[in-house]
């Protein structure tokens, strides 16, 4: 090789060389102008998210006690309380509040924090149970992955407006790519800076979390409904997020729960009525053995789908099995949205005799109330202005339960829609299209 092609060869490389060192400069250069639109984008962002969380906590903190009754409670043991009263109870059952605690969903969540306000000032209640679905943590709608930051916004306005109440668990308050896990969530709900909600853990060997019996008690120690709330859980199959709408059942060894449970406050309250039978000449002989029991839970039962099938298939008619009560399916596709799999929880509610109703959540359009085999299921309307798309324009929807059992025990229980007169928010009430649920 001659001398010229050497050097021709040297002066290849060193443009070569120099080809590649501007390009890596070029890529750094990029990279660092990415991870700099990143961290400008994340540090902005969690700065709204604060700026708004804190916004709704001073909003939820605006709202006035409501003057429920301050009940005599007790606490037996993890997982029960009693409820003491000799008039029986006015219970509210509220459901997914969707509140997304993030920088993109402030605006909705102060929406729902007064509609919330709103339906427990004017009802009143003792007691309200949410089932499910309190926060919705999902980034694209809320903004955020924290999902104690829209529990932590909920307690804030339970604990302002004054009333007691507790919760079960939905697929969305701990989703897989949430900060904190449904135990965290537990110890913050259940901690001594919420003394209004009664949340617990429950049992340590029964799966989930805040699996709780709360009885209704009068002043002779007698049992009169007890209320079994049940963690749901969330999704199976492997489908980790939710997308492909495979939802858990009642866990086996919570049925197992639920039978020796209802089994002993039977054999507790049989002994009382006893004792008081023979001291005070039988004032409690016609008092039924079996406590009478509601069970509250997120997903809906797989019997919730065997009955509306039922009805559909029937022409939207009633049938031996099924009898409409009142409500709509507004949901689409499979219209109920239960567990994938089969439980034999509503069996054993068939076999025991206790529990004459099951209130549950999840599906947000629906709210149809339904006796099946002799058992009670209902939706409740939901809250949600976050998680359907479009769905905050929509108010056929939202509403509540109002529960009201009397001193034998005895329960009615109707369905309220947020938009009636009757519920005056403190701040402006959105404008929505009363939309038509379903074709029943």
């Amino acid at each position: 090789m001659s001398k010229t092609e050497e050097k021709n060869n040297l002066e290849k490389k060193e443009i070569t060389s120099i080809k590649k060192n501007r390009r890596k400069k070029l890529f750094l250069k990029i990279l660092a102008g990415i991870s700099l639109v990143v961290f400008l984008f994340v540090v902005i962002t969690t700065g709204i998210s604060l700026i708004g969380l804190k916004s709704n906590i001073n909003k939820a903190k605006s709202f006035s006690n409501v003057g429920s009754r301050q009940l005599k409670l007790e606490n037996p043991e993890n997982g029960y309380w009693n409820i003491y009263s000799d008039d029986g109870l006015k219970v509210l059952q509220l459901t997914d509040i969707h509140i997304g605690g993030g920088w993109m969903s402030m605006r909705k969540d102060s929406m729902a924090l007064n509609a919330v306000a709103a339906i427990i000032t004017a009802e009143k209640p003792d007691f309200v149970i949410v089932t499910g679905d309190i926060a919705y943590p999902v980034p694209f709608q809320a903004g955020t992955f924290n999902n104690k930051s829209g529990a932590r916004i909920f307690a804030e306005l339970m604990e302002s407006l004054g009333v007691y109440w507790t919760l079960s668990f939905g697929n969305h308050d701990t989703e897989a790519y949430s900060y904190y896990s449904r135990k965290d969530i537990s110890n913050f709900y259940s901690s001594e800076k919420y003394p209004h909600c009664l949340f617990q853990a429950g049992p340590e060997h029964v799966d989930g979390y805040g699996n709780q019996i709360i009885n209704i008690v009068n002043s002779d120690e007698i049992i009169i409904r007890s209320f079994i709330i049940f963690d749901s859980h969330s999704y199976v199959d492997g489908d980790i997020f939710g997308i492909a709408w495979k939802y858990d059942n009642i866990h086996d060894n919570q049925i197992e729960w639920y039978k020796k449970s209802i089994e002993k406050l039977n054999n507790k309250n049989k002994n009382v009525i006893s004792n008081i039978n023979n001291n005070d000449g039988g004032i409690y002989s016609g008092f039924q053995e079996c406590i009478p029991t509601s069970v509250f839970l997120h997903i809906p039962l797989t019997e919730y789908r065997d009955a509306w099938n039922e009805y559909a298939n029937n022409d939207y008619q009633d049938t031996d099995n099924v009898k409409m009560i009142y409500g709509a399916a507004g949901e689409s596709g499979l219209i109920v949205y239960c567990g994938m799999n089969e439980d034999y929880l509503f069996e054993t509610m068939k076999e025991i005799g206790s529990t004459d109703s099951v209130f549950c959540g999840h599906d947000h359009l629906n709210n149809f109330s339904v006796d099946y085999k002799g058992i009670r299921l209902t939706y409740s309307m939901s809250i949600d202005y976050l998680a359907y798309l479009g769905i905050y324009k929509l108010g056929a929807q939202r509403g509540c339960t109002v529960i009201n059992v009397d001193k034998t025990g005895e329960i009615d229980f109707y369905a309220e829609n947020y938009y009636q007169d009757k519920y005056i928010s403190k701040y402006q009430k959105e404008n929505v299209t009363m939309q038509q649920l379903g074709n029943n």
